[in-house]
């Protein structure tokens, strides 16, 4: 039996093997309650990139270019290979789509956070307490700062 492994010696790799995957599968799982918080479906979609307006167009031209291409790998790489190539006058209207729907997008996200916020007007009185207690901690240390320089 010379390089041969001994049954024990089997047995126990095989016994280390069933412990670690025991550990793999406890490492895994979440505790409880601590997933990501759920996405509102109201709240406005950030705007795209200039790339991504770029792409929505050059999609369309390339599927009718290659219409059997089925990757979407091989239209992305394609895709950012011509807009490196591009200059920057050929990138501002995009640039200038992307502004304006960066525009709109702020506007939607103002309406969007006041809806959340509601008429009560409740987080706002929190916050002028807040910097009430915050100024009179600074008025303390004032004080005790000036009897410090006195002696």
């Amino acid at each position: 039996m010379k390089g041969g492994k001994s049954k024990t010696e089997s047995k126990r790799a095989d016994a280390k093997l069933a412990v670690n995957k025991k550990g793999a599968a406890t490492k895994t799982r979440k505790p409880a309650g601590k997933g990501k918080a759920a996405k509102d479906p109201n709240k406005p979609k950030r705007p795209p990139s200039a790339f991504f307006v770029f792409m929505e167009e050059f999609r369309k031209v390339f599927n009718k270019e290659h219409p059997d291409n089925k990757a979407v790998s091989a239209v992305g790489k394609a895709a950012g290979a011509k807009w490196k190539t591009m200059s920057d006058a050929e990138k501002a209207p995009y640039v200038a789509k992307s502004e304006k729907r960066k525009v709109e997008y702020e506007k939607n996200m103002r309406a969007y956070n006041k809806k959340q916020v509601g008429p009560t007007g409740g987080d706002e009185e929190e916050s002028e307490k807040s910097v009430s207690e915050v100024n009179d901690e600074d008025d303390d240390e004032e004080g005790s700062g000036e009897e410090e320089d006195d002696d």
